[in-house]
């Protein structure tokens, strides 16, 4: 393949970068909410501190993860990614153009959603878990806002994992299926197998 016809080299850190901190976040913050609902279920293991600190956390590398995602958004509407293979077809080319966009609207989504719950919860929010770095708010206390974003922000982890399986699939299927080199193109130590 082509050096040409691969992702530049911020593209494919960004990628990288954002997709391990994402599916860290995922597996992270289920292990969060399993001791917060320890703690309220009154286990007296749980630390409430401790507790505060791991949401904290998570807010922090989601805001990373959010400022992240903006910045792979800009790029990749100013540096236009490689063709696809000519030999794809049309529903191919679609759905791997739907599950790009898509995965860009979960990337910016999911941290929005958490910070939009995170601010109606009405408790403090800290960037490094540091008071001296409080997070604002993007709402209004709001029980209501409160269950209803934080449950679509639980509901969007699943989301992001059957897409990160369908992309997995699709990569795997076009490197030792169709040998087209799509796989190479953001793996560079890769060399296409056609």
């Amino acid at each position: 393949m082509e050096p040409n016809n691969r992702y530049t080299t911020v593209a494919i850190s960004l990628h990288w970068l954002i997709a391990i901190l994402i599916v860290g976040m995922i597996f992270f913050g289920w292990q969060a909410d399993d001791l917060r609902e320890a703690l309220f279920a009154g286990d007296p293991s749980i630390d409430p501190q401790q507790v505060a600190m791991l949401f904290n956390w998570h807010k922090t590398v989601g805001l990373l993860i959010l400022v992240l995602s903006v910045v792979r958004l800009v790029w990749r509407l100013t540096h236009p990614a490689p063709p696809l293979p000519a030999g794809m077809a049309r529903w191919e080319k679609f759905a791997a153009t739907a599950t790009h966009w898509a995965f860009y609207a979960v990337m910016i989504g999911m941290p929005l959603g958490g910070w939009v719950a995170a601010s109606a919860s009405g408790l403090p929010s800290y960037l490094l878990n540091m008071e001296a770095l409080p997070i604002p708010s993007l709402v209004g206390e709001s029980e209501a806002l409160h269950a209803a974003s934080g449950w679509a922000h639980s509901k969007g982890a699943w989301a992001i994992l059957v897409l990160l399986g369908l992309h997995i699939i699709a990569a795997l299927k076009h490197h030792f299926v169709d040998r087209d080199g799509v796989l190479s193109r953001m793996i560079i130590i890769l060399r296409p197998r056609g």
